[in-house]
């Protein structure tokens, strides 16, 4: 296994290597498969409502076209750089592939705290970013979605700017909408709803009995507060969730629907839930439970905390939570990793659904989006499964396989425009 030093970025290379050298990949086509098809860098100014001008740097990375669009969300958040774009655009690659969709892998963001502007600021800023993005974006070449501080109504004002650039409503430039301009029934729980056909397909696969499964969620964000409500309701046991600030366990189990309407109602933390102890993200991560769902940002279970991992479990919400050195520790140990570009495949399944059917004009109810997300969620769980044991490697490593051999297969057949 190829190692590296815990960057996003550093650890999608690897992860890309590894696969690589498993399929027998030649240098020319790793080089392919590894370089960004475009990035860019683009200027935000934004004027605030105090009259102030501040400049904002805002990115969009298409890593791979070959099968297809470019797609992958849209994410503001003071720690976004190239780098990471690049990272997340590089495993959105794999994720469709692995997934059976026909898109190609690309990301964007803003370096920025959301939660310091107002709405109009936000406004404001998110026009200007996407005009500098029409030339670029289109429900045939690129389209984004909501990610880490974005939401639909940031795909609504990106949709209306691109319309108005264009002179035509263009419904499928983004997916993640309102239902009343286009978005899919089904769609706002997506992820989570992935990450819960993920952890079943995984209780499933190491004989585990949902009823007596305990599970600790880092980050109650979208997808992880989602995925808590669904896995209470299937049965399992949610003993401990957290967010940026802290997290709250409870051995006995937590109420996902009441820690929402308690941060619904106003609470800016989950810390403090009645009934609850206060925890550390790194206890939450530590705790003995049978599966972890780190569902935040990129790199939280690292070299410094892998070995004191108790999980059974580890089913990745987030993108990239596991560093690379992390990842070869926990596999040592025997403990059974999904993958992000599988476990957290559920949302670009369903925005590949709202895709279709606003091309199509014709839309879907909620249990037909649902029984698709399953069928796809399964096949594609089935098939790393499957290569992970005839082949003697990780769940990882098998999804990689499968997504990287797709995007290469695309390659040779299309050949190489001279």
């Amino acid at each position: 296994m190829i190692l590296g030093s815990g960057s996003a970025w550093d650890t999608a290379c690897v992860q890309l290597a590894n696969a690589a050298q498993h399929l027998g990949l030649d240098d020319g086509m790793h080089e392919l498969l590894r370089t960004p098809r475009r990035s860019i860098t683009v200027s935000v100014p934004l004027l605030r409502d105090d009259g102030q001008l501040m400049v904002l740097t805002g990115y969009r990375v298409q890593h791979n076209l070959a099968r297809g669009p470019g797609k992958g969300g849209i994410r503001y958040h003071p720690s976004t750089d190239l780098d990471e774009v690049k990272a997340l655009a590089m495993w959105m690659t794999w994720k469709c592939a692995l997934m059976g969709i026909p898109y190609g892998g690309a990301k964007g963001g803003i370096a920025v705290e959301p939660g310091m502007l107002s709405r109009q600021e936000r406004e404001r800023m998110t026009r200007r970013y996407a005009a500098e993005l029409v030339p670029l974006i289109g429900p045939e070449k690129d389209i984004p979605a909501p990610d880490v501080g974005t939401d639909e109504q940031t795909m609504a004002w990106i949709m209306d700017t691109y319309s108005t650039h264009t002179g035509h409503i263009a419904t499928g430039v983004v997916t993640g909408k309102p239902l009343s301009i286009g978005g899919s029934a089904g769609r706002a729980g997506a992820t989570s709803r992935g990450v819960q056909l993920a952890v079943f397909a995984a209780l499933r696969q190491t004989g585990r009995d949902p009823h007596e499964t305990t599970v600790a969620i880092q980050g109650f964000g979208k997808v992880g507060a989602l995925a808590a409500q669904y896995l209470h309701d299937a049965g399992c046991r949610v003993v401990a969730v957290s967010d940026v600030k802290g997290g709250v366990h409870n051995p006995q189990g937590l109420n996902p629907a009441a820690l929402i309407r308690h941060l619904a109602d106003g609470a800016e933390t989950v810390v403090g839930f009645p009934g609850t102890d206060s925890i550390t993200n790194d206890d939450l991560i530590e705790l003995g439970v049978d599966v972890l769902i780190p569902a935040a940002l990129e790199g939280v279970i690292t070299i410094e905390n892998a070995d004191r991992v108790r999980a059974k479990i580890i089913v990745e919400g987030a993108n990239g939570p596991i560093t690379a050195e992390a990842d070869r520790i926990l596999d040592d140990r025997g403990i059974l990793i999904v993958p992000d570009i599988l476990a957290n495949g559920g949302g670009v399944a369903v925005s590949y659904f709202e895709w279709v059917q606003d091309i199509q004009a014709y839309f879907w109810s909620e249990d037909e989006v649902n029984d698709r997300l399953a069928a796809l969620m399964e096949r594609a769980y089935s098939e790393a499964a499957m290569l992970a044991t005839t082949q003697g490697i990780s769940m990882r490593n098998a999804a990689h396989c499968i997504g990287v051999s797709r995007v290469a297969e695309a390659h040779r057949t299309r050949g190489l425009y001279p």
